[in-house]
């Protein structure tokens, strides 16, 4: 069952560098994230997102910041409304099979991969395969198990 499904007005944060968004009121903080961030997955006008953050007003309420390349594909611009269905992003990590197999090769590593939230998985994996080359993706598996090994779990340690 979605968290949202209905039409939303695309409004403009005014200042230099200004993001588009739009407002989710029906939608409440969520007390145990920084900042009060709600993780969701979903659709903008039939364009899929995943892995989203809903983002503090400051006012207790939540917003959606809609990407340029997503507004440029929908040809849509602050002032217009779009359609929006949003679900919990609360789905299981699916961990790559090569990344498990390293993982597998180290003592307890992958058990305590295992142990780690689902977002810390997500974030540890999407980092990961963000890399550029399989070089660069090799040198991340190897500094991600170092860090289990180090029982390191930093957020910003996955960037």
């Amino acid at each position: 069952m979605p968290l949202v499904d209905k039409e939303y007005l695309l409004e403009k944060f005014q200042g230099k560098g200004g993001w588009t968004f739009t407002r989710i009121p029906e939608i409440q903080q969520n007390k145990n994230t920084p900042f009060g961030c709600v993780r969701v997955r979903g659709t903008i006008d039939h364009f899929e997102i995943n892995n989203y953050n809903l983002q503090s007003m400051g006012n207790g309420n939540l917003f959606l910041p809609i990407k340029a390349e997503i507004r440029k594909k929908l040809n849509k611009k602050e002032g217009d409304y779009v359609h929006i269905t949003l679900f919990a992003d609360n789905l299981p990590t699916d961990i790559p099979e090569e990344l498990k197999l390293c993982l597998m090769d180290e003592p307890n590593v992958y058990e305590t991969f295992l142990n780690y939230t689902n977002g810390e998985q997500k974030t540890i994996i999407q980092w990961i395969y963000s890399a550029k080359t399989d070089a660069k993706k090799v040198e991340r598996i190897v500094k991600t198990i170092e860090k289990i090994e180090q029982n390191i779990r930093q957020k910003n340690t996955y960037r």
